[in-house]
């Protein structure tokens, strides 16, 4: 399937609109990673278009003390993919996160 042409006006806002997306998952990040949000409030608006387009791999990375390998060990260990995105948790996932990762 062939991309539609986008006229430059297009391409403008679209780029725009990517980079406040990108701009707000940065803001939700640091905001996990600080400790001002918790998993459970960003679990929570997952319809959200931007948190509900995040790669759980990636927001799982955002929280304190947790890098790529311990959020892939998370992930394997609960049984989601690699390339879900928040949207895409089940209840029992998003459950299996919280009890994994509560404090």
């Amino acid at each position: 399937m062939a991309l539609p042409e986008l006229t430059p006006e297009q391409k403008r806002e679209a780029l725009k609109k990517a980079q406040e997306v990108r701009s707000k998952r940065a803001k939700v990040r640091a905001d996990l990673k600080a400790g001002s949000m918790t998993l459970e409030g960003v679990l929570s608006r997952a319809e959200d278009e931007v948190i509900g387009k995040m790669r759980v791999a990636y927001l799982l990375e955002s929280l304190p003390r947790i890098g790529k390998v311990r959020s892939r060990q998370i992930m394997e260990e609960i049984g989601i993919d690699e390339s879900r995105r928040v949207q895409g948790l089940g209840v029992r996932q998003k459950e299996a996160l919280l009890k994994k990762l509560a404090k």
